[in-house]
């Protein structure tokens, strides 16, 4: 069984570009479109996977070193397992053909009994990961982002960055949503935040975890439940994360965003992450990227722990 991509050049940090899907736990691949917007090119965020790959090359081979996030190496007995399956051949203005690729990608990895992280691309790639995870249900969804995306449709297009929330809340499979990070001025409009607290979303603005801290998230996830955490990255504070679409004051900090991280992964199992919204343009001094990528390393380390 093999994926459909283009070989990443480098592999991710700690990753392995030849370890067959069937003896891979952990499975990293690119998703560089979803679907498009007449007036937004998503080719904007096309090598955002390649960017984040290069943004740890000088601590390649170092995935056996102490790390003081994980509280250990992130590959502290060889046992990883880990494939870095490069990017999906996705096309900018194929819409469906990349909700196709992306859903059978992640269902290929799921089929091999790996964890699938996705590293994207707009904020319309997760509605079809989110689809592919269906044998995971019920499923809790924790989304990290500075907008609850739950418009119906935006310039006729039901399958968009800004309803991928929306479009989570139809599936069978998905059980709970948890927003956190939520702030300032979104493309929701009143309707649409009283659609999503009667569905029973649970919005936990940025404010709340700076007062209470992760606590304020981390109550809303059940103990036990299968999780995706789906990270955009405009969730984080500009200060430390230029490179998004939309940058929002008093976003979360990097030790709030990976303590949430460990903190899922603690309480539930972490059986699914994505990471999507980095722009390699708007990162000249490659510090967001740098950022990025270390939150996705926590990401892997997480799930390592949650499935142990």
């Amino acid at each position: 069984m093999t994926l459909d991509t283009t070989a990443p050049a480098p592999a991710f940090f700690g990753a392995r570009a030849d370890l067959p899907l069937a003896e891979s736990r952990i499975v990293l691949f690119g998703a560089p479109h979803g679907t498009p917007y007449p007036e937004f090119s998503n080719e904007a965020l096309a090598g955002t996977a390649a960017t984040l790959r290069r943004a740890l090359t000088h601590d390649a081979g170092w995935a056996h070193h102490w790390d003081f996030d994980l509280g250990r190496p992130l590959d502290d007995d060889g046992s990883l397992a880990f494939l870095d399956a490069g990017d999906l051949k996705t096309a900018s203005l194929d819409g469906a053909g990349n909700r196709e690729k992306i859903q059978a990608a992640t269902g290929a990895i799921l089929q091999a009994g790996a964890v699938p992280i996705m590293i994207g691309g707009d904020d319309s790639v997760p509605i079809p990961f989110i689809e592919a995870l269906a044998p995971l249900g019920p499923l809790t969804i924790v989304q990290v982002d500075a907008h609850i995306d739950w418009r119906d449709e935006r310039r006729g297009e039901k399958y968009g960055f800004s309803s991928t929330m929306r479009r989570a809340s139809e599936m069978a499979h998905v059980d709970r949503i948890v927003q956190v990070g939520i702030r300032g001025l979104g493309s929701a409009m009143q309707e649409e935040v009283q659609i999503a607290e009667t569905w029973g979303a649970e919005i936990v603005t940025a404010r709340e975890i700076h007062r209470h801290g992760i606590e304020a998230a981390l109550e809303h996830v059940p103990a036990g439940a299968n999780c995706l955490i789906t990270l955009d990255c405009d969730a984080l504070d500009p200060s430390i994360m230029k490179a998004v679409v939309a940058p929002t004051p008093g976003g979360l900090t990097y030790t709030q965003a990976i303590e949430l991280i460990h903190g899922v992964a603690a309480k539930a199992r972490l059986r699914a992450f994505d990471m999507i919204e980095f722009i390699p343009e708007r990162d000249p001094d490659g510090l967001s990227a740098l950022t990025a990528a270390r939150i996705v390393v926590n990401a892997v380390g997480a799930v390592r722990s949650s499935h142990r």
